[in-house]
């Protein structure tokens, strides 16, 4: 297909600084499609920054297998008509499992407030979008791929990648392995690590713990950066080392406290015992 003329749609967004949730534009036509931008002002999973996506209009009720390739950036303007943000330009895989694509750290409240952007707490957003490629309808087998800077994984893992590289930009700079096959299978090692420690501590067996970190060891030496996994994992160890140590606190005053009954036991015993000596007495 062709590819389409960009075009632009811009909004306004009055007393901005005091909205608190997501605000979607009105629905607007690009490349014979139809979309709506989201604004985040407490931020998008990244908390007190400007956070700012585009979506495919209606995507529920499109075709199975519907598609939309497009390339596409936001600018934030003065009323003057200035531009004082302007984003990367994306491109992008808009799908089913997909249907949205964008800047999670735009800029931060702060920077809004201290710098004046924002005149009478207006924000004005542009959104310009060039659409690349449509797919209507297609056959669906769940195994599409798309390349999420420079990784091959699934539809359906694409946001949380996208997200992966959002929260920690310098993850994979100094990434080894050229090979698009294992590239891709490194990132599912990745994701099922993460998953794996989004469990809670008491889950994890000693074996468990071990078998993780041996994990987290060979995925560094490949190359990539997951201090943060470190810390989550070091977190875990802590945590769980608590509820060990608490069980068997507990244990012990279990032990004790059963100890001191039978004691009582044999006390009663020795004195009835004692009793029945001076009765016959």
């Amino acid at each position: 297909m062709e590819d389409h003329k960009p075009t632009s749609f811009t909004f306004e967004i009055d007393n901005f600084l005091e909205k608190e949730a997501v605000i979607s534009s009105p629905t607007f036509s690009s490349g014979g499609c139809q979309w709506y931008a989201n604004v985040y002002p407490k931020g998008n999973g990244i908390e007190d920054h400007l956070a700012l996506f585009l979506y495919v209009a209606n995507y529920g009720s499109l075709q199975l297998g519907w598609k939309r390739r497009a390339k596409f950036s936001f600018v934030l303007l003065k009323q003057s008509g200035k531009e004082f943000y302007k984003s990367i330009e994306l491109c992008q895989v808009f799908c089913a499992q997909v249907p949205g694509w964008g800047i999670v750290k735009a800029l931060t409240i702060k920077q809004l407030q201290e710098k004046g952007f924002m005149e009478k707490n207006k924000l004005i957003v542009k959104v310009q979008v060039q659409v690349l490629e449509v797919v209507n309808e297609a056959e669906v087998t769940g195994n599409e791929t798309m390349d999420v800077r420079g990784f091959q994984v699934l539809y359906s893992q694409a946001f949380q990648v996208s997200w992966i590289f959002e929260r920690h930009p310098d993850i994979a700079l100094s990434f080894g392995p050229k090979s698009h096959f294992v590239k891709t299978t490194y990132m599912n090692l990745l994701l099922k690590l993460i998953e794996k420690l989004d469990k809670p501590p008491h889950s994890f067996s000693e074996t468990e713990l071990s078998n993780t970190r041996t994990e987290l060891v060979d995925l560094t030496q490949t190359g990539f950066k997951l201090d943060w996994l470190k810390e989550k994992l070091d977190v875990i160890y802590l945590e769980r080392k608590k509820t060990t140590d608490a069980s068997r606190i507990q244990e012990l005053e279990q032990h004790n406290n059963n100890l001191k009954a039978e004691l009582n036991k044999e006390k009663i015993k020795s004195a009835a015992s004692a009793a029945k000596v001076l009765w016959l007495e």
